[in-house]
């Protein structure tokens, strides 16, 4: 694609607002909706030990909270791009806001059932949402995806951390625990619905979503190896990044740090995620390929679990060097679905592929480091296994780092 065509196209789309949705409210409005993708999840690790202890639950039990809407991503991803081609974009960020609200309350409600349906929910609405919003800014914003997806992940990164780090104050506030850090975050979704709203007046599902060409059609991406390398990647960081925002609280606890302070490493965790956000941004519109970026990242990212595995005391620093790595994965991740495709119907078809299988593995990491640790009393075996991951996760990086598109 030209420089000329992809203005012509930005153009375009950004114009679809211009009959009365100013342009920065299209941006308000994705980048409230990034901050809710995180913060449902971030907030679970470190009120975790709360909840088994009051939920009566073992280790491996209390991960399913985390890897259960990651399941949820699994099965739902792959069903967005045709649900959103019928009723655009708009309309269905907007159902899954509603939902992700319902979620949060229902999963914070006694009894103990609610957790599971609640938490199912999240992760459905969540699941709707981090498949269009790649193929929102591939639309609106295609000369400027690392800018925007950036950015957006920097407010995700934001959320997730103060998600993170409120989480233990807020739980001792009052009687009802750990409950209330986990619903208070539906008053997000609430503003978020109420930003997006405003453009449903705008614009037509059709015309907003366009039926994907055949040759950008979801089976033939499914089909391309290069769909599967992105797919890794995405699976591989998202693996490492879950893993550590469910475990990370108890292996400082286990390691004699208390959860307050582990509660803080967590909070360093998701801000210095924002610094990598905006690090990867700015090296995505300087590099010509992104293969530089797949090698960087998992090398940081194998740093600091290799920091965490032997030197736990210093976990703080570890922490922060995971940060890094992982908010510049999650960046490289989703840019990953534009840059990979010529059309923003592929983008979507490709994200819905890319976060289906990526997320079947991302819900397998926490259950397996949790089953590891019950097993064997020790988070040793739990922080190799992150070690092979991001050393797979070196080899997706090169691979899915080539300019090349899909379609």
């Amino acid at each position: 694609m030209t420089d000329t065509s992809s203005s012509s196209t930005e153009r375009s789309g950004i114009n679809r607002f211009g009959s009365g949705v100013p342009v920065a409210l299209v941006v308000v409005g994705i980048l409230l909706v990034a901050g809710n993708l995180r913060a449902a999840i971030t907030t679970v690790g470190p009120v975790l030990t709360e909840i088994e202890d009051d939920l009566g639950i073992s280790s491996s039990a209390a991960s399913f909270l985390v890897s259960l809407p990651l399941l949820a991503f699994a099965v739902v991803s792959p069903l967005v791009p045709r649900v959103a081609h019928r009723f655009g974009l708009e309309r269905i960020i907007v159902i899954a806001l509603a939902g992700l609200a319902v979620g949060l309350v229902v999963r914070s409600t006694p009894p103990i059932a609610l957790i599971w349906i609640g938490t199912t929910l999240v992760g459905v609405a969540i699941a709707v949402l981090n498949v269009v919003l790649p193929a929102l800014v591939k639309r609106d914003f295609p000369t400027k995806i690392g800018q925007v997806t950036g950015a957006y992940s920097a407010v995700q990164s934001g959320f997730a951390a103060v998600a993170a780090g409120v989480a233990v104050p807020v739980a001792g506030l009052t009687a009802l625990g750990w409950r209330l850090p986990l619903a208070m975050w539906a008053g997000l979704a609430l503003i978020a619905m109420g930003v997006v709203l405003p453009q449903l007046r705008k614009s037509s599902p059709t015309a907003a979503v366009p039926a994907p060409p055949v040759s950008a059609g979801t089976a033939p991406v499914w089909r391309r190896a290069l769909a599967w390398q992105v797919a890794a990647f995405m699976g591989l960081q998202s693996t490492n990044y879950y893993v550590l925002v469910t475990w990370l609280p108890s292996i400082e606890q286990d390691a004699g740090i208390s959860g307050t302070t582990a509660g803080t490493h967590q909070f360093l965790f998701n801000v210095f995620g924002i610094a990598g956000s905006l690090c990867c941004s700015a090296l995505l519109t300087r590099l010509r390929d992104q293969r530089v970026l797949g090698i960087i990242i998992p090398v940081t990212l194998l740093i600091a679990v290799l920091g965490i595995l032997v030197a736990p005391g210093l976990t703080g620093v570890w922490a922060c060097i995971a940060g890094i790595g992982g908010g510049a994965s999650i960046v490289l991740s989703l840019s990953l679905f534009g840059l990979r495709a010529r059309h923003h119907t592929t983008a979507a078809s490709l994200s819905g592929m890319a976060q289906s299988v990526g997320y079947i593995l991302a819900a397998l990491g926490p259950v397996l480091v949790g089953a590891l640790h019950d097993a064997t009393g020790s988070w040793t075996p739990a922080l190799s296994v992150l070690v092979v991951v991001d050393l797979a996760m070196l080899w997706a990086g090169v691979l899915a780092g080539r300019n090349r598109t899909v379609d």
